[in-house]
């Protein structure tokens, strides 16, 4: 049994800056003690935590074996947040994520019995193995941030993330997520192998006694509690952006719109997505404004799920990362 985590220290933050500050306080003790289980994907961690902080949620594509999973649990227990993970399957249905009603013998009346999906942290592993049905329940949760069960409208957590999986190599069995679904993520982060070095740390490490499924054994700690976290977001509201930069997130994603290499362009959500990503990212950086690099650093994960490539694009074998790298380099940067 992992014993209970240890309380975590929480931020005041009153007065102008303090919430920048401690929003990189967090960011700082969190991959401290996420590196403790995770050798490696420090983009990927910091991602994760950016789409924490902004209230958006992201999506881990990945080959399996590359501690998708074990990023999520490791960062859920380092910010002090329930986690509750569904392992999807052809055969999930909606009840399974949103809970039912269970007749009480004892009281002779039907009790709601809450499903996984109430908690801090949802990882939904292999997401794109459900049936559309349950995918539309668990993306209308996350859009709303509430639930609609058994004639009750229940809100969900304040801090409600899902971290959700997807295995790029397999198409059997699989149902994968429309367009419009795929909108719906702050993040698609691509997951890759960890370099040579850091496999051998990996090897070391699991050498010496390493249990994934243990990460108190492993030392990973709260690196701020829950309260702290929520007060993490007011950082957003200190962090400035300037006009030429503003115009610079427009125009980035009005040209994903206007190549003749991209069919279906980003709309304005993804705008809205990249300022309020920019906005965190810079914030765990202790920065209270927004440079056009965050933005340039951004644009991959934020915008390359929601492009479809044109015929000749795909013909050419270009990726829609190619062709939005493209796009990147077109647009002007503000000086």
């Amino acid at each position: 049994m992992n014993a209970p985590p240890v309380p975590a220290p929480s931020f005041a933050m009153t007065g102008q800056g303090n919430a920048v500050q401690a929003a990189n306080t967090i960011r700082e003790g969190v991959l401290n003690e996420v590196r403790k289980a995770v050798v490696g994907q420090d983009e990927a961690l910091e991602l994760m935590l950016c789409g924490l902080i902004a209230g958006g949620h992201v999506l881990l594509e990945g080959v399996p074996g590359v501690a998708k999973t074990l990023m999520a649990k490791a960062l859920a227990r380092s910010v002090s947040a329930d986690f509750k993970r569904i392992q999807f399957t052809p055969d999930l249905m909606p009840s399974d994520i949103l809970g039912t009603s269970v007749f009480d013998l004892k009281t002779q009346s039907f009790v709601l019995v809450r499903g996984p999906i109430f908690t801090d942290l949802l990882l939904a592993d292999e997401i794109n193995r459900a049936p559309a049905k349950t995918q539309s329940a668990l993306l209308e949760a996350m859009q709303e941030r509430s639930v609609s069960l058994e004639g009750r409208h229940i809100v969900l957590s304040p801090l409600f993330t899902v971290f959700a999986t997807q295995n790029p190599v397999e198409s059997e069995g699989t149902y994968p997520l429309p367009e419009a679904q795929l909108d719906r993520f702050l993040f698609k982060i691509e997951v890759g192998y960890p370099a040579p070095e850091e496999e051998d740390a990996i090897l070391a490490s699991v050498h010496r006694g390493f249990d994934a499924g243990d990460l108190a054994r492993a030392g990973v700690g709260a690196a701020v509690a829950k309260d702290g976290l929520m007060s993490a977001r007011a950082a957003l509201n200190e962090v400035t952006v300037e006009p030429p930069v503003l115009g610079y997130i427009r125009k980035l994603v009005s040209a994903t719109r206007t190549s003749t290499r991209i069919r279906l362009g980003a709309g304005p959500r993804a705008g809205v997505h990249l300022l309020l990503a920019a906005k965190a990212l810079a914030a765990l950086r202790g920065r209270n404004f927004v440079t056009p690099d965050d933005i340039r650093f951004l644009a991959g994960p934020v915008l390359k799920h929601r492009l479809l490539l044109s015929p000749d694009a795909e013909l050419d074998g270009a990726t829609p990362g190619d062709v939005l790298r493209e796009v990147v380099q077109s647009v002007e940067v503000p000086r």
